[in-house]
């Protein structure tokens, strides 16, 4: 969007279009854009325009508010279905929770973003695809590929929804990036969204238990589930429509936390060598080891999203540089271990896909840290982080291809 911006800069009708196609994006790519062409009246125009019409909640149109509500009931329908059809509620919940939220956001961006035939018969197929195989994979009481299969499916729904979010035109990388920015800013908004559920459903009970009815279990079997099912539903509608809303918190929240995650990783590596574990022998430690490393990653790719976005400041690339570099270790660190458990012990489904995994994100930091040092040698701009960050994530959704479809297949189900 920022090139598309630069290349229209005099032509206000072009710009315009721009705007209305997609306005959370044209939002965000001007605002870094335009400390650097605050002379351009055109650009100091739509600086002015920009920022009143931030100072209002919109609410969108009548159209918009309808589909949102069907989005929300269809997803609460969903959630409903083992009541409805007699579905054992585990069996069902255990492989088919993503497909709750996810189909429904999909369609909602491909909505938004009037997707081709072409693309609409990718996304309809693949989800198909993915319901149909995961509900058909053997029933048995211990699979570690049916356990592998159902963490996998949910990352590759989340895939299609990035697939739909980024659209038809425009820079892939850039939307891929707004795509990770959206996913931050839809966490914060629905944590809002379910804090204040929570406090109203506490009222509510309360209340009605103060006059003799108890109604907790009418209450979360049906306002409760829906209400849940449409959080991230209407989280996603507000962000859409008003980024201002959770724009200012998002890039607080990363600036905080990316140092606070620093320290902790130091006394945290140091600790261990006191400790006793290690997760060479230990196996819960290393899965506990390698949900800390996703959980630092997502930290990182979310920081350098908003940074990208927001910052130029040397110290907080700093502090991003440091983090990847020690997260590196940390990976390091759980990557001998699981190769030294397949050396001793052999290959499984749950070693080779924690291998892969740990070789796909130690690839992607590598690359990241390699474009943050650059920046800190001013050889690149802080965009080419960005670029990097988004241009890999298709190889994560690969994976989650190989190891939801395949896996399974390669090693009998077992």
């Amino acid at each position: 969007m920022k090139d598309e911006i630069l290349s229209n800069l005099n032509n206000p009708g072009q710009l315009e279009r721009l705007y209305r196609a997609d306005k959370p994006t044209f939002k965000r790519a001007f605002k870094a854009l335009y400390p650097e062409l605050k002379d351009n009246a055109l650009l100091t125009f739509w600086n002015e325009r920009i920022n009143f019409a931030s100072e209002d909640i919109s609410w969108g149109s009548r159209k918009d508010l309808i589909v949102i509500l069907v989005a929300s009931l269809v997803a609460g329908g969903i959630a409903k279905l083992p009541v409805l059809l007699s579905i054992d509620e585990e069996y069902f919940y255990t492989r088919n929770i993503g497909f709750i939220i996810f189909p429904v956001l999909t369609a909602y961006f491909a909505w938004k973003n009037k997707l081709s035939m072409g693309k609409l018969f990718f996304i309809a197929i693949s989800i198909l695809a993915a319901i149909f195989f995961i509900n058909f994979l053997p029933d048995v009481k211990r699979s570690d590929t049916l356990d592998l299969a159902c963490i996998h499916v949910v990352l590759f729904l989340w895939s299609i929804l990035g697939f739909a979010f980024v659209g038809e035109t425009g820079n892939a990388d850039e939307k891929r990036l707004n795509y990770l920015r959206y996913n931050g800013d839809l966490i914060v908004m629905t944590t809002l969204i379910l804090i204040a559920g929570g406090i109203m459903t506490g009222l509510t009970i309360g209340l009605f238990k103060l006059i003799g009815f108890e109604i907790e279990k009418l209450y979360f079997d049906y306002f409760g589930i829906f209400g849940l099912s449409a959080a991230p539903i209407i989280g996603t509608y507000l962000t859409q429509t008003n980024p201002q809303l959770v724009g200012k918190v998002s890039p607080v929240i990363a600036k905080i936390f990316s140092p606070l995650v620093v320290v902790m990783l130091v006394i945290y590596l140091v600790a261990i060598v006191y400790s006793g574990k290690d997760p060479y022998n230990d196996r819960e430690f290393l899965l506990l080891f390698n949900a800390l490393l996703v959980g630092v990653m997502a930290i990182i790719f979310f920081s350098v999203a908003e940074t990208s976005k927001t910052t130029k400041s040397q110290m907080e690339i700093w502090i991003l540089f440091l983090l990847s570099a020690i997260t590196i270790v940390v990976n390091g660190i759980a990557l001998s271990a699981i190769l030294f458990r397949i050396s001793e012990w052999g290959i499984t489904p749950n070693r080779t896909a924690v291998l892969g995994s740990n070789v796909l994100i130690l690839i992607h930091l590598l690359l990241v840290t390699a474009q943050l040092f650059r920046v800190l040698s001013r050889k690149t701009t802080i965009a080419s982080v960005g670029k990097t960050t988004a241009f890999y994530l298709p190889v994560y959704a690969l994976w989650t291809i190989i190891v939801t479809f395949l896996f399974p297949v390669l090693f009998g189900f077992k």
